[in-house]
């Protein structure tokens, strides 16, 4: 059963239910007040009759010592209750003697042959029945009357029919209501059942599409209600799954060309490494060729070696977990610039230091591998006789550390993708300084292992910049200064 059938099935039972039962309640609760009006009135009268005869014949108390008043009394009471309902319109009476035989009764209507209200006995007492006979519903109101010595029972009837006849109108009446209510109401209820349950087909609808790889789909409500909040949840949902694929996609594509670069990597000094060595295995040659041959098999071996430590140390720097310290950074920029001068000076490029006296809370030997590498690609990208910058500054809670170089820079097509594994802007030059790409991607991960940002900067022929940049606390971190690169 779908749901705006449900919302429409429960809301209609619960709608008959409570107007059935306020119908009932306020049916009955009338008819009971207008029994009570009734009743009272009865009361009333039938007190008025018992007063009367009590209290219109005085003279006659004082004759029972001369004359016998027995037969005087039943003519006085019949003619009291004869008189009284000539006068009264609706009324009936019957007054009984002690042994139930009766005196006066003006009843046209036939009586039950059991009657609790006559077995009366106390002249306080007052008996009141209400009872159906036939089609109609009498109230039967009893009491003692004595008079002169004699004692009687004096009993009232009304016929209060109208009372219930008035209860089933209403009740007829409500029934033809609740009829007009509910095709009403079902009308009405089907409309907005099927309003209400439109937001929720539309998220269904887009559950249905995102399954089927529709990723951008997104469910547009112009409500504030909880429908809205649902679907803006439901929308958030959705971006967020659409960018988790989108990464899991640019990962995937990312590991595809890992695996394509690695092997590729791998194939060029394997193929000289078994070339040369068939050759000395299968030909005499003489002891040039033959040393020759050896040179290049330990290049290639020596080139596989370093691959293989950079493949280590990114995988060492995804796994292992770090212990930082407080480190003097200006020293640790010193200590580097002495062990780089050697190499540096095969091309006469100077390292010129401006540097703050900084301490940071580093993982130290990740640093070095950090700034080692960049300076060595600093050195990589450079002519002869040119500079390298060394730069260390503070600014307000940030460290920032520049490494900068006069190279020949980095081309806009290359600069999104030069901290990818195995990427490399001049393959050709890559591979003379014996390099797999790999330097840029490991000081990438190093950076992200200290909670800073990358930033690269590049000028065509004129050089590359590269800042880090260090935050006193990681945790505020501001999630749009990802590592990221520009160029002019």
């Amino acid at each position: 059963m779908k749901l705006w059938q449900k919302l429409y099935i429960f809301t209609l039972i619960l709608f008959i239910l409570i107007f059935n039962l306020a119908g009932i309640i306020f049916i009955e609760k009338n008819h009971n007040a207008s029994l009570k009006r009734e009743v009272n009135r009865c009361f009333n009268e039938a007190l008025t009759i018992y007063s009367g005869v009590d209290t219109s014949l005085p003279a006659f108390r004082t004759l029972d010592r001369y004359i016998d008043l027995s037969d005087f009394n039943r003519k006085i009471i019949y003619k009291f209750a004869d008189d009284y309902t000539k006068k009264s319109n609706g009324i009936y009476l019957e007054i009984l003697d002690k042994k139930n035989q009766e005196i006066y009764s003006n009843i046209d209507f036939a009586l039950p042959k059991h009657r609790e209200e006559i077995k009366i006995e106390k002249i306080n007492e007052r008996r009141t029945i209400i009872r159906d006979l036939g089609k109609n519903t009498y109230i039967f109101i009893t009491n003692l009357i004595e008079i002169n010595g004699s004692t009687f029972k004096l009993t009232y009837m009304r016929d209060i029919s109208s009372i219930y006849e008035q209860k089933k109108e209403q009740y007829d009446f409500f029934f033809q209501l609740e009829g007009i209510a509910i095709v009403v109401f079902s009308i009405f209820m089907f409309f907005i059942s099927r309003l209400i349950s439109k937001p929720v087909k539309k998220l269904m609808r887009a559950t249905k599409r995102i399954t089927k790889g529709n990723y951008h789909e997104r469910v547009n409500l112009n409500t504030k209600d909880e429908l809205g909040i649902l679907a803006e949840n439901f929308n958030l949902m959705a971006e967020a799954v659409e960018e988790n694929i989108h990464q899991l996609e640019k990962n995937n594509l990312e590991k595809e060309r890992f695996i394509d670069n690695f092997t590729h990597e791998l194939k060029t000094p394997l193929t000289s490494i078994i070339g040369y060595a068939n050759l000395l295995r299968t030909t005499k040659c003489d002891e040039e060729t033959f040393y020759e041959s050896l040179n290049f098999i330990y290049q290639e071996g020596k080139r596989l070696e370093e691959l293989s430590f950079d493949l280590m140390d990114l995988i060492v720097l995804r796994r292992e977990a770090f212990n930082k310290e407080k480190v003097n950074i200006k020293k640790l920029l010193i200590q580097i610039k002495k062990v780089m001068q050697p190499k540096l000076k095969e091309k006469n490029i100077e390292i010129l230091m401006d540097a703050e006296p900084i301490e940071w809370m580093i993982e130290k030997n990740l640093i070095q591998i950090l700034l080692s590498n960049l300076i060595d690609n600093a050195y990589k990208a450079s002519e002869r006789d040119t500079k390298i910058y060394l730069n260390l500054s503070k600014e307000k809670e940030k460290m920032i550390l520049e490494v900068k170089d006069e190279g020949i820079g980095i081309p806009k097509e290359h600069i999104d993708k030069i901290l990818e594994p195995f990427y490399m802007v001049d393959k050709a030059r890559t591979r003379a300084n014996h390099g797999a790409g790999l330097g840029l991607s490991i000081c990438k991960r190093i950076v992200e292992v200290h909670g800073a940002v990358l930033k690269i900067n590049s000028i065509i022929h004129k050089g590359t910049s590269i800042k880090i940049i260090f935050k006193d606390k990681e945790d505020e971190i501001d999630e749009s200064e990802n590592n990221s690169a520009t160029i002019d």
